[in-house]
């Protein structure tokens, strides 16, 4: 039995893994839930689940929980339950499913504890990917992509030597605004960004796809999960979401890995991996589908991806600074302080006004982090 440790079970990533732990009762047990201030969900999962600790945003809301479960399960809270809960003794995976950057503590944690990681927090790469991938190769702990994306390059890459490797190639749905012009951008709300036409997600994903900065957070991440240059990593709109990504090899093949959007099957391909077990999720139906339609990237329309690909090449803080950046903006969008298209006049902004430096450590990555954001939030 597979014993797994789950860091933000109440978001999408976290109740759909749940929901693959359900569908293989004798094969996984959970020992640790972690959620932010969604404690109403979290008792639910806890004691439907019984792991050995959950853990809370907040000393208050760890007290309230500490009502509604048994006396034996441990209830720890903040960025220390939080890591306690990613080096639990009992897990053999640790899926870090937090949203933002507030995941590498965490994900580091894992590593040192010599956890698999099977990691859906890419802002944990994009701000300290350097730190991380170094980690984990000294501890001989693997990581495992949990993104859609980065799964598929995975498994495409599979028993392939990396020098047989031409390009990879993420594929992007254009988000909830893929068929709007610039011009009809101007007056968008909230609610008409949150509408995305294939996956189900958190909110802040679901924006994320719409500015197409999330699809700049995944080049960042797969540079660093494949050890891959920026410019042998390209990104191809594919509105149906059929293909996850493909890899093109140096004899022009390609091998690409195809599904319904569904993230049960990566997630499940993370916590099995190397073996595939049956999913709860339907097969694809080619025939059903008809065609499959593809488009060239237009960086003028998404400028906020050609800023990701700029602060990736740019390296150093530039990526931990985007990230920042971006999580700020899009909650301001979120309360809908700033408009949509505010959100890259807000990222341009901050990283025009940033001066690349090396970030050694994590304490220079959090400071970096807080100087981004503060701007952000002036801006």
């Amino acid at each position: 039995m597979k014993k797994i440790a789950l860091l933000g079970s109440t978001g999408s990533v976290g109740t759909q893994t749940l929901n693959i732990v359900s569908h293989h009762p004798e094969q996984f047990q959970v020992t640790a839930l972690t959620a932010g201030n969604n404690i109403e969900l979290l008792i639910k999962q806890a004691k439907q689940y019984n792991p050995d600790l959950v853990c809370l945003a907040t000393k208050e809301l760890a007290e309230e929980a500490r009502l509604h479960l048994p006396a034996s399960m441990r209830i720890v809270y903040g960025e220390e339950g939080l890591i306690e809960a990613a080096s639990i003794e009992e897990a053999d995976v640790v899926v870090t499913a937090i949203v933002g950057s507030r995941g590498l503590p965490a994900t580091l944690a894992a590593i040192d504890a010599g956890k698999t990681v099977a990691l859906a927090n890419k802002e944990t790469l994009v701000t300290a990917g350097h730190l991380v991938m170094k980690r984990a190769r000294d501890r001989g702990v693997a990581i495992v992509p949990v993104d859609s994306e980065h799964s598929a390059l995975f498994q495409c890459l599979n028993g392939e030597p990396r020098e047989a490797v031409n390009t990879l190639t993420l594929t992007a749905s254009g988000g909830s605004f893929r068929d709007r012009s610039r011009d009809e951008l101007a007056n968008v709300t909230v609610a008409d960004a949150l509408r995305h036409p294939n996956w189900s997600m958190g909110a802040k994903i679901t924006i994320d796809s719409a500015t197409m900065v999330n699809k700049g957070l995944e080049v960042i991440e797969a540079h660093w999960l494949f050890d891959m240059p920026y410019d042998r990593i390209q990104v191809l709109m594919h509105p149906e979401s059929i293909i996850h990504s493909f890899v093109e090899f140096k004899d022009h093949s390609i091998i690409a890995q195809l599904g319904d959007p569904d993230m049960r099957v990566p997630i499940q391909y993370a916590l099995t991996y190397p073996e595939r077990w049956a999913t709860p999720t339907k097969r694809l139906d080619l025939a059903a589908i008809a065609k499959l339609s593809f488009r060239e990237m237009d960086y003028i329309r998404f400028p906020c991806l050609k800023l990701a690909y700029d602060c990736g090449i740019m390296g150093q803080s530039a990526p931990t600074v985007f990230n920042a950046a971006n999580e700020v903006a899009v909650a301001r969008f979120l309360r809908e302080e700033i408009s949509f298209l505010d959100i890259e006049r807000v990222l341009e902004t901050v990283i025009s006004r940033h001066e690349a430096v090396d970030l050694p450590d994590v304490q220079s990555i959090a400071e970096v982090d807080l100087w981004a954001r503060r701007l952000a939030s002036e801006i």
